[in-house]
């Protein structure tokens, strides 16, 4: 089974990632072989289409409502496969794997894409395409394009398995817009060396970039009647913080787990700044406070803290409740802390509450009332013993998000890169505001932080001809004693595609889940509440489903 051509062509517009990955393969055998076709996509991704090409035959890749797919095709999900062709493989990709049988002779063009908004993230957008054709391509490249209609501030490629001889294959051009990426090694310049016929390309190409910025209120983007507004302040002094950090010691954390969080934590300490206050608070069956209050991140509290946490060891329950509460408790009792400052809760658990209160419904609303708004809370899952369910629906009803840590080498840099992107708060309180009566279908407006290097995307349809956009920004910095306003009119006209996204204000699940099911269907995205029906040709397993797993599974 010979991969002749792979193509990957990449089309980035205003953050938006269109990818399509054409694999052609001929089987070389005088008997019938299988072709299997692997991509690794991120799982920021949906996959919008696929189709097998079998001596000129085509099979798409049908999607459906997830439930009528279910139903039609069970046998394709029994034995509980239920993520049939798709699979969670890493913290950053999905997995998606078929194969079909062809006869001697013939040729098969496997085809997928999939899309995804580029999230900015520590001051850049990352473009990740996995490479792993696993053998020699005659035929290989890939092709990435760039539109960025407010101009491209900085662009980068970065490899895992870059040589010399590859670097050759690599050609970048840009202008003020537009840039193209296009990576075309011969077979030559592929192999490990010129006597074996192994490949070099396996891991990652990366594409990172950022766009200019201009305007404090943003950018909005304005087309067929749909607009989208892209807000990332920069160059704001930073809020400081009051962080309480929460660290499971119960026994499932010991060994590998709690020596990795032991390293995250030691570096974490390094990066507060000297206007931080912090404290530490440890469980397992016993919720145990370093010290009876906030303390301020100077060199030698610092150096006071990086001594308690080399002593953390690992045994006992988990009281997730209790150590949540005395977390707030410590955040509601402290004193002379800056007058403007951002408070924070960080919770790092790998398992299930087992002491204490355990009803996961309860610990969710006592945490929610004694929080009550004051506090973010940040949830951290190591492994997949966790209730990832739970701890992100904690941290989305106390204003901050829950982030599943995967247990291999690289945990401690998970952390320490999750710090880092809550470190620097530039802005509390943030409310866009656009004109009720000529917006619809607005998508989410309000934000309790916005943290350097990221960005805010707000989206909807205008519901009538304005000649001007007008936008307001409410929001709280540091060197404003009042609330920081900016209020601006601004009107762009730019290409952009459909915006996949939904507001969550205010409704119901079920009409949310209703307006999310009928815009999947409409703009053909796997997403949780579809599947894609693969079919393959007379003989074969008659049908494959592909669907969107979640971090929750």
């Amino acid at each position: 089974i010979e991969i002749y051509s792979l193509h990957v062509d990449c089309k980035v517009t205003s953050r938006f990632a269109h990818t399509v990955i054409t694999s052609k393969i001929v089987n070389r055998a005088n008997e019938s072989r299988e072709a299997t076709f692997e991509v690794e996509l991120p799982k920021t991704a949906f996959i919008s289409n696929f189709s097998m090409s079998i001596d000129g035959k085509v099979y798409p890749g049908i999607i459906k409502e997830k439930a009528s797919a279910q139903k039609e095709y069970d046998t394709a999900v029994s034995h509980g496969q239920s993520a049939g062709l798709v699979k969670i493989t890493d913290r950053k990709l999905e997995h998606f794997h078929v194969s079909v049988s062809i006869a001697a002779a013939s040729k098969v063009t496997f085809e997928l894409t999939y899309e995804e908004l580029l999230k900015r993230q520590l001051g850049k957008f990352e473009l990740l395409i996995k490479v792993r054709p696993k053998q020699l391509v005659k035929h290989f490249q890939i092709d990435v394009h760039i539109f960025e209609p407010q101009g491209i501030r900085f662009l980068e490629t970065d490899s895992t398995f870059m040589t010399n001889e590859l670097t050759e294959a690599l050609t970048k051009v840009q202008n003020e817009t537009k840039a193209r990426i296009l990576f075309k090694p011969t077979i030559d310049q592929q192999k490990i060396n010129p006597e074996l016929d192994e490949t070099l390309l396996d891991g990652d190409f990366v594409v990172r970039y950022d766009v200019k910025r201009d305007a404090t209120a943003g950018d909005i983007q304005i087309v067929n009647g749909y607009f989208v507004h892209y807000f990332a302040p920069r160059e704001m002094p930073v809020f400081p913080k009051n962080v309480v950090f929460i660290i499971d010691r119960s026994g499932s954390m010991a060994g590998r787990k709690i020596e990795q969080t032991r390293d995250a934590l030691l570096k974490i300490l390094q990066d507060l700044r000297p206007e931080d206050h912090f404290s530490f608070i440890t469980f397992n069956s016993k919720v145990v406070e370093w010290k009876s209050s906030l303390l301020q991140a100077t060199a030698e509290n610092v150096a006071s803290a990086a001594g308690f946490v080399q002593t953390l060891s690992a045994s006992g329950g988990t009281d997730i409740n209790r150590a949540l509460l005395t977390a707030v408790s410590v955040l509601d009792k402290a004193e002379r802390l800056p007058e403007r400052s951002v408070s924070m809760i960080i919770l790092l658990t790998d398992g299930q509450p087992t002491s204490g209160e355990n009803n996961v419904e309860v610990i969710q609303e006592n945490i929610q009332k004694a929080i009550n708004g004051k506090y973010a809370l940040f949830c951290l899952g190591f492994g997949f013993d966790v209730s990832y369910k739970f701890l992100e629906k904690m941290a989305l009803s106390n204003g901050g998000i829950a982030r599943r840590i995967y247990e291999n080498a690289d945990a401690a840099l998970q952390l320490q890169g999750f710090y880092q992107e809550v470190a620097t708060p530039i802005l509390m309180k943030i409310e866009m505001q656009y004109p009720e009566n000529a917006v619809e279908g607005l998508t989410k407006n309000n934000f309790k932080l916005f943290f350097e290097g990221s960005e805010i995307i707000v989206s909807g349809k205008i519901s009538n001809e304005l000649d001007l956009l007008p936008v307001e920004i409410k929001a709280q910095s540091v060197s404003e004693s009042e609330d920081n306003l900016l209020i601006v009119s601004i009107c762009y006209f730019f290409i952009i595609n459909t915006v996949f996204s939904i507001s969550a204000q205010e409704e119901d699940t079920k009409t949310l889940e209703a307006q999310a099911l009928e815009l999947s269907l409409r703009y053909s995205f796997v997403t949780p509440l579809t599947s894609m029906v693969v079919t393959k040709p007379a003989g074969q397993q008659q049908a494959e489903l592909a669907n969107k797993p979640t971090e929750a599974g």
